[in-house]
């Protein structure tokens, strides 16, 4: 069945594609959006969603609904993962506000998922489940999608939040692979309420420590505390998925000995997931996030490491800057490629930062003295990432 054109065919329904269909549904639009699972859904633990990403949220009328789900810490620490040392503290709460205008948050996956599905719902957006593209053909100005159950969709402009292993690269001519990047993470989350009090906590907390790092902070209004414990491992068999079940004693066995406030944690948690983490080169041209009418965002364009807790926040970004491209002047390509030419290079920064990020949490000897010796005498002034959290 072929059904009427719409304006924008966004592929995907995870928080990338929900913020898309909602940022350019809000522009007066016509969105449809497809995704291939048969049901609404976010697997995963939480995120962390820094100012720039919150004031886009508020701006989207969503300021309240994010406050009665995610929890609002008042300040990052980092310590040492092997001594337990505090290395640093970067104060959050009432500074992010006073510095960059928003609220820096901890909130669940399915949460933030479940926000910007009501909200594109109430903003009108088309959303159809069980839509697995197959093909994309581009007639005249119009593109259209063949999904698996047969049915053909029209649009003006695709957008592509197919995610990590996203088909619409394909549409750009890109067909390089993600690549593994050595890291596995493990995830868990509890009610705080089944810790002894002693381990429960209202803030973000970063271990580093030779090739590993954990990091643990609240989500669920504070109800729960989000665990992930990143080490160095060999790809498992099934590295497409991240909620793979996962076996504590590999966990422990990768950490080593660690600070003992930290055992006793990760001992404390149930349920552990194993996620492969891939990433992509940072970008380099707007050619790698739109060319004609079609478009990519987030994971699809630009997947990164989460040493700078930016992925989805960048999705959320890309989504906010296509919806002010679309509401200019000119063609669809041109405004496609007004939106990229905006957004791939703030991209490439973070994956770069979020890589090196990565190599300063998990360094070993001198260069681990030497951040440990840094962090130590200038804090926040390290700790705070001001081009990031007052941009775009």
């Amino acid at each position: 069945m072929t059904f009427e054109a719409t304006d924008i065919l966004v592929a995907g329904g995870g928080i990338g594609g929900l913020a898309a269909g909602l940022a350019l549904a809000r522009t007066g639009a016509s969105v449809r959006l497809i995704e291939r699972a048969d049901h609404w859904g976010e697997v995963g633990a939480g995120i962390q969603i820094g100012p720039n990403v919150t004031r886009i949220l508020h701006s989207w009328g969503l300021a309240s609904k994010l406050a009665q789900v995610a929890a609002f810490p008042k300040q990052l620490q980092a310590r040492d993962a092997r001594t337990g040392q505090v290395l640093g503290t970067l104060p959050l709460g009432e500074r992010a506000e006073r510095l960059y205008g928003a609220p820096y948050a901890c909130i669940h996956r399915a949460d933030l998922h479940g926000l910007l599905l009501a909200a594109a719902q109430r903003q009108g957006v088309d959303l159809q489940l069980g839509q697995r593209g197959s093909g994309v053909q581009v007639q005249g100005d119009q593109i259209e999608v063949q999904t698996d159950p047969g049915e053909r969709w029209k649009a003006t402009a695709l957008i592509g939040a197919d995610g990590l292993w996203s088909r619409t690269r394909a549409e750009l001519g890109l067909t390089d692979a993600p690549r593994f990047s050595g890291h596995l993470a493990y995830r868990a989350l509890v009610p705080q309420d089944s810790l002894p009090a002693h381990l429960r906590s209202d803030q973000v907390m970063v271990w580093m420590g030779p090739r590993l790092h954990v990091v643990h902070y609240p989500v669920q209004a504070g109800r729960g505390l989000n665990v992930v414990a990143i080490v160095h491992g060999d790809l498992p068999a099934d590295a497409q998925s991240w909620d793979a079940m996962a076996q504590p004693a590999s966990l422990f066995q990768a950490l080593e000995p660690v600070a003992t406030e930290l055992q006793e944690r990760l001992q404390a948690m149930q349920g552990w997931r194993l996620w492969a983490l891939h990433d992509r080169p940072p970008l380099s041209g707007a050619a790698q996030m739109a060319q004609g009418h079609v478009a990519l965002l987030g994971d699809a364009a630009h997947p990164m490491r989460p040493y700078l807790a930016q992925g989805a926040g960048m999705a959320i970004e890309d989504a906010n800057a296509l919806a002010d491209a679309w509401i200019g002047s000119g063609s669809v390509p041109e405004r496609l490629q007004r939106y990229a030419q905006v957004r791939w290079q703030r991209n490439a920064r973070v994956q770069a930062r979020a890589i090196r990020n990565g190599e300063i949490f998990h360094a070993q000897g001198p260069v681990a003295w030497g951040r440990n010796a840094t962090m130590r005498l200038l804090g926040e002034h390290v700790m705070d990432v001001p081009w990031l959290y007052a941009g775009p």
